[in-house]
């Protein structure tokens, strides 16, 4: 029996109702109180008997659309452990630097480039200094990687990710610098979350998907804008193959 923890964004906003149906299983929602918040946990069991546990990050009391700026990622990350999961994974939308990531391709976040002005800790009172060596455990994405290149049929590629606060896009001279630092995406959460998990002794991974071309570099033309809501359109389009690599990354990890 494998307990596994997901942490999803807005693009994704019907991957738990997909993969209840994929199961043929109801959704419970479940709470986790800290004092950084409380966090909606959906839960679902598989055909197996195996828990899948959900949180949306973008959650709000009201309903609202928590943006990445404003995110209270601790109580996040603390609700995903509290679900004694055997690993969790975050599924992350990038803006893509790549010409061999376009967009509607999933990969595998493999290091990250993250300079932001706040880091995210548990340990704000005496410092915790977490290793950072091998932030996404080796493990799952030697598995990711091969289950993803059965469901898409083309080699996967593994990205350096750069973080960046938002909410706003990145500027083109912006990207250019991330660039000429080895960053291959960009992203607005996966900075924070991969701090605090890297204090956790969870194993821990991240799918990435490309939503879009990053500011300046679209094979079109280097002026094109990025417009949010085409980009929130991509996450229903890979919400398939994002359920199918969860499922088969759980029967492997039996």
């Amino acid at each position: 029996m494998v307990r596994v923890c997901v942490l999803y964004g807005t693009g994704l906003s019907i991957l738990p109702n997909f993969i209840s149906q994929l199961y043929d299983s109801e959704i419970n929602v479940l709470r986790s109180h800290s004092k950084w918040g409380d966090v909606p946990i959906s839960a679902i069991n598989d055909n197996s008997n195996n828990t899948i546990f959900m949180i949306y990050r973008h959650h709000s009391d009201d309903g609202s659309v928590t943006p990445p700026h404003l995110i209270e990622h601790r109580a996040n990350i603390h609700a995903s452990s509290s679900t004694n999961s055997d690993f969790i994974i975050s599924i992350n939308s990038v803006g893509t630097l790549s010409s061999n990531f376009s967009p509607g391709d999933i990969g595998l976040s493999v290091d990250m480039i993250d300079f932001s002005e706040y880091s995210w800790s548990f340990h704000d009172a005496s410092a915790v200094h977490s290793d950072r060596t091998s932030i996404f455990d080796r493990k799952i994405i030697n598995n990711l990687e091969i289950i993803l290149e059965n469901i898409q049929q083309k080699s996967v590629q593994k990205i350096i990710v750069a973080q960046c606060n938002g909410p706003q896009f990145e500027s083109p001279a912006e990207i250019n610098a991330l660039g000429n630092m080895g960053a291959e995406a960009v992203n607005m959460t996966l900075g924070p979350e991969s701090r605090l998990l890297s204090e956790l002794s969870i194993p821990y991974a991240s799918i990435i998907y490309s939503a879009n071309w990053a500011s300046g570099r679209n094979p079109n033309g280097n002026s094109i804008t990025i417009d949010h809501n085409d980009v929130e359109k991509s996450g229903p389009l890979i919400v398939e193959n994002i359920s199918k690599c969860i499922d088969l990354l759980i029967n492997k990890y039996i």
